[in-house]
């Protein structure tokens, strides 16, 4: 695992906004008592409101909190960016949105009252015509507590509502003043919560026409942040929705033929030249710096304190390894007994014990004897450069006639002694002859080495070869039986069944008592290595022994023979690709590591406008939608509209929207149509601008519902025009 080289394409995030300066109310002198129609925008994101006259509207995003001063212990009610200057009051904060409806009128009615008095309004009533937007097919519910608290609370003299997008695309095709408003286009909003497609003919939005997908900038900023996480689900700091929907808005794009850029990402080079790195904020640790007489001092430290954990490892392994000798004499003494004691004596001796019976005895005798075996063995493994003087034993050869009782027993002691000093003594010998034999193959491969080490180096890499190929091959044989149909699954299965299926021993000599002769030939065996998949094989861990000892060699002798090519680097390796999508950094590199690699990510996210199943939506793509709506419509109406494809909305700021759009529709047009795909001037304020150009009309008094109508009709009632919705909508 290498370092990942610096790349020109590392963006650091932005730094937090400075804390927003507190507005001055304006002055409302200019507008008192005149009637001016006031503008509100109430998007999902940002609210814009302004008077009609005005060339830009006031901005803030559309949320409130409300909180308590700690000083003065006030509440205090915040709106918009004044939200993020209070660490306590971002966890209260609340929008009039849900989604893509509108439902908490609290925080509507909040903002509303920020907007009027930063427009200067002073008197009790807001006596101003109102121009207000409203979602594609709002709920009637939503529109009628709207309604009842811009007449009800604010005593607004008269209330129109229009669609946003269809205001937009007003202000860009705003016909001169003496002449009517006659365009024709087809409108794609998207919004913060939704994206629809608005047909326009004749200056009049067919809303009959219109659709509208449950889909995002919201929801595809918070898939985006899924992604991430799933990517680095270790990432050292938290990946908030802002910074998500930063990412979104400066570094993802459309892509004009999807599946065909994933092609092209296959290759490394090309995934590697797309990304865009995001390097997020993390501090160094200050590490304290020591001596090199304290770090002697350390070193020498844990070696005393090592050298202490060894004695203390030897003292009470040869503690355990004399009480097992005794227990182990004790054990024999009681077996001895056994011809002199009768039977319920013998039980006796044996339950004080704490045996249950005389093959407990035998299997305890045994464990025993194994154990101190393999501990003796251990020992004279570590010990054996120590010479072991030859003890005494002379009461072995005397005969048991000339002993007496203590006699016998310390001879019984002695042999005991004999038996495992002779056993040691065999052990060095064997050992010693395993180092010799070892010794002169070691001499022998060096001799050959020597002579030709071109031939012994291929010779070491086929037999490396050789052993990784067999562990291939017992890893992908382990992988077969996993799956049932495969020949290995099926030949294990056989096995099963024959084994179930034999009958080892006729039922008439089972009955007499016969014996079961499984087991007598090794080979029985083997069959629980066949049926058992979780058993590992006896000569895997062999294999690596040797299969290391061999790259060791290899690494001391052959120059071309580097640690890339040993088994634990193999295992390691990722592939190219996997490395271009995802590139690892050093255990201790924070830099390295408190960065994100998107590439893929980049057009994966804007794609689900067009395929929203890919985020687990259910829901038509935006495709689908386009060519669902222009189906309604006859060749020459369809030749009017996308001559000019208009696209609103602050995420229509996509790079590559334009001609995905136009690549979209190009195939569900005739080959002759024209088709001209056209932005928004302005995709944040153009809205308002329609919004502002119409309110300045004398055709606002038309469409808008009075005081007297809104008692007579009700909330949900409006008046039907071309910039506004229909449901429940009453022609003029």
């Amino acid at each position: 695992m290498s370092t990942v080289p610096p790349t020109p394409n590392v963006i650091r995030l932005p730094t937090p906004a400075p804390p927003p300066v507190v507005r001055t109310p304006a002055s409302y002198e200019e507008h008192r008592g005149k009637g001016t129609p006031l503008v509100i925008d109430n998007g999902a994101t940002t609210l814009r409101w302004g008077w009609a006259t005005a060339g830009e509207p006031f901005t803030g995003p559309n949320v409130i909190a409300k909180y308590k001063e700690r000083k003065h212990n006030k509440p205090v009610l915040l709106f918009g960016e004044g939200v993020d200057c209070e660490s306590g009051a971002r966890a209260q904060a609340r929008t009039p949105w849900e989604g893509d409806v509108l439902l908490n009128f609290d925080a509507l009615e909040h903002a509303l009252d920020y907007a009027f008095v930063q427009l200067g309004i002073d008197t009790p009533a807001v006596e101003h015509p109102v121009l207000m937007t409203e979602r594609l097919s709002s709920p009637l519910h939503s529109r009628a507590l709207t309604s009842e608290l811009m007449f009800e609370l604010y005593s607004v003299p008269s209330l129109a509502y229009c669609v946003d997008s269809v205001m937009s695309f007003y202000h860009n095709n705003l016909p001169p003043p003496e002449r009517q408003y006659t365009a024709d286009g087809l409108v794609i909003s998207f919004n913060t919560a939704s994206t629809s497609v608005v047909p326009v003919l004749g200056g009049q939005s067919i809303m009959s026409h219109a659709q509208r997908i449950p889909w995002g900038a919201s929801q595809a900023s918070e898939y985006l942040l899924k992604l991430i996480q799933l990517k680095y689900p270790a990432f050292p700091t938290r990946v908030t929705t802002v910074q998500s929907s930063w990412m979104l808005q400066n570094l993802c794009e459309f892509a004009t033929d999807y599946p065909a850029l994933l092609r092209k990402l296959k290759d490394p080079l090309e995934l590697r030249a797309s990304e865009r790195i995001v390097q997020f904020p993390f501090t160094v640790p200050v590490v304290e710096e020591k001596t090199e007489e304290e770090l002697a001092r350390i070193a020498e430290k844990r070696k005393e304190q090592g050298k202490k954990l060894q004695e203390m490892a030897a003292r009470n392994r040869l503690e355990r390894l004399a009480q097992k000798e005794v227990d182990l004499q004790a054990l024999l003494n009681l077996k001895e007994r056994r011809d002199k004691e009768n039977k319920k004596e013998w039980m006796a001796l044996l339950q004080e014990e704490g045996l249950e019976n005389e093959a407990a005895l035998d299997a305890t005798i045994k464990k025993l004897d194994a154990e101190l075996k393999k501990a003796k063995k251990k020992e004279a493994e570590d010990d054996e450069s120590i010479a072991e003087d030859e003890p005494s034993f002379p009461l072995v050869d005397v005969p048991d006639a000339d002993l007496d009782e203590e006699g016998l027993k310390e001879k019984k002691k002695q042999r005991l002694m004999k038996a495992g000093f002779e056993a040691r003594a065999r052990a060095r010998r064997e050992k010693e002859r395993e180092r010799e034999e070892r010794e002169a193959e070691e001499r022998m491969e060096d001799e050959e080495r020597e002579r030709d080490l071109t031939a012994w180096a291929n010779k070491l890499r086929k037999e490396h070869e050789a052993l990784i190929n067999k562990m291939k091959g017992r890893a992908r044989k382990k992988i077969e039986l996993s799956d049932r149909k495969s020949a290995a699954a099926q030949a294990r299965m056989k096995s099963i069944a024959n084994l179930a299926a034999d009958d080892r021993v006729p039922k008439k000599r089972r009955k007499a008592g016969g014996e079961d002769m499984f087991g007598a030939d090794d080979a029985d065996w083997a069959i629980y290595r066949q049926i058992n998949t979780a058993a590992a094989d006896s000569d895997e861990e062999d294999d690596l022994n040797q299969l290391h000892a061999i790259e060791q060699k290899l690494l001391a002798h052959d120059p071309n023979f580097t640690t890339e090519h040993t088994h634990a680097s193999i295992l390691s390796q990722r592939s190219a690709l996997l490395s271009a999508f995802k590139p690892l950094y050093e255990e201790g590199d924070l830099e390295g590591r408190s960065r994100v690699h998107l590439n893929v990510e980049r057009w994966r996210v804007p794609e689900t406008w067009f395929s929203p199943s890919m985020a687990g939506v259910d829901s038509a793509g935006l495709g689908e939608v386009l060519q669902n709506v222009m189906a309604r419509f006859s060749d020459g109406e369809k030749g009017k509209m996308v001559q000019n494809v208009f696209l609103a909305g602050s995420p229509s700021r996509l790079p590559g929207l334009q001609p995905r759009i136009h690549c979209t529709l190009r195939p569900i047009l005739p080959p002759e149509m024209p088709l001209q795909v056209k932005p928004a001037s302005d995709r944040s304020l153009d809205a308002w601008r329609g919004m502002a150009d119409f309110a300045k009309t004398a055709e606002l008094s038309k469409v808008s519902v009075t005081r007297g109508e809104y008692e007579e009709w009700g909330g949900e009632r409006i008046k039907r025009w071309w910039g506004g919705n229909w449901n429940l909508a009453t022609p003029i």
